[in-house]
């Protein structure tokens, strides 16, 4: 996926499905055949020993010492990589409560180019970037990246980084699996 089509997802996550359709010009297979808008394909409740080793990952990475600004903002970034409409909605909606501004929010997809990210966020949305993009000959996380990010933060700090990011990739690989529409409050 291209950045610019997870800036159109990032900006229209909180549209309606009529309104995105409209503005892009894409819609889903099902939605061609009439289908309406996108349901989840599993209304199951989670196993709680998943959600058990879900909160004991979360307790590590907020344990890590990173500013939880930062972690926000590697959440929002792998989900915008990945398409994953539910959790840039919620990536969206936690850092506004973590007190995060609309220009940054809407800035993500965008953090190269714009003035609003410090050094240190720079460095861990590089690394989320790269550790998110290994597809298909993707270098990953080269020795630059990698420097550049412990720069900034220590062993503890990186080890919840990364954490972050998988569990980020992890979360967005079962809503794709699962159409998980955006809105839906966990």
């Amino acid at each position: 996926m291209t950045e610019n089509a997870s800036a159109e997802k990032s900006i229209t996550a909180t549209m309606t499905s009529a309104k995105v359709r409209q503005m892009t010009g894409r819609m889903d297979a099902r939605n061609r055949r009439g289908a309406g808008p996108m349901e989840a394909r599993m209304k199951s409740v989670a196993n709680p020993d998943l959600i058990t080793a879900i909160q004991h990952l979360q307790k590590a990475i907020n344990a890590g010492g990173v500013d939880p600004l930062v972690l926000e903002l590697v959440h929002l970034r792998a989900s915008q990589i990945n398409g994953c409409s539910p959790c840039v909605f919620a990536g969206v909606q936690t850092a506004k409560k973590h007190g995060e501004t609309e220009e940054r929010l809407h800035n993500v997809v965008a953090w190269r180019e714009a003035p609003f990210f410090t050094e240190e966020e720079r460095a861990a949305l590089a690394l989320t970037e790269a550790a998110t993009r290994i597809q298909d000959g993707a270098p990953g996380v080269t020795d630059e990246i990698w420097d550049a990010a412990a720069d900034h933060f220590d062993e503890k700090q990186m080890s919840a980084i990364i954490l972050n990011i998988a569990l980020t990739n992890f979360f967005n690989r079962i809503n794709h699996t699962i159409r998980e529409p955006a809105g839906k409050t966990w």
